[in-house]
């Protein structure tokens, strides 16, 4: 089933273009794969980047907010670097460019994506607690793709590199994935009472 990706907000989209655009964002940027690309760079793929607080908290169940927008830079048919905007009291802003594993494997998580049986929203999910991204696949593609909880029956796929343990590649449930995240952040402590 194709993905349904979400529209980014036209001034995230507007802010990554300028810097690609800009000789001194690309020369100063921390990506030689970007600075070194032969041909025209394009930003696509814009997914939303939310991060999963609090999973261990028992008060409440765990948060996802919206911490930005980050944008695939594809030259040469495949990605050589990535893009992130924030938030800011302006509105949208480009932030930085990065390259690294996460741009591989963002990229090929989402072609495995693409095969599975249904329809979904692809977002990124980020649990700062286990240093982990996975990719979310949102059943509910006509959600605002900036607001939302991962549901039970939405999709994680760990990114690599993964935590030890934990399979990248694989897709899980939430509803399967979320109990072993939380059970490997329990304090040993709290285990033991």
């Amino acid at each position: 089933m194709p993905l349904h990706v979400p529209p980014a907000p036209a001034p995230a989209l507007r802010s990554v273009l300028a810097a690609l655009g800009s000789p001194t964002a690309v020369r100063e940027a921390r990506t030689p794969s970007l600075r070194t690309a032969q041909g025209p760079a394009t930003a696509e793929l814009p997914l939303p980047v939310h991060v999963l607080d609090h999973i261990t908290e028992t008060t409440g169940p765990s948060r996802a907010r919206l911490t930005g927008w980050r944008f695939l830079i594809r030259c040469g048919g495949h990605a050589v670097a990535a893009a992130d905007t924030r938030l800011t009291p302006d509105g949208w802003a480009f932030c930085h460019f990065f390259e690294g594993p996460y741009v591989t494997s963002t990229e090929r998580a989402l072609r495995q994506a693409e095969s599975l049986p249904g329809p979904y929203q692809p977002r990124l999910l980020s649990v700062p607690e286990l240093y982990m991204l996975t990719l979310w696949l949102h059943g509910d593609c006509a959600a605002d793709a900036a607001t939302g909880h991962p549901a039970a029956d939405d999709i994680l796929v760990p990114l690599a590199p993964a935590p030890p343990g934990i399979a990248a590649y694989r897709p899980h449930r939430v509803a399967e994935l979320l109990p072993v995240l939380t059970h490997r952040l329990t304090p040993a402590a709290t285990l033991l009472a």
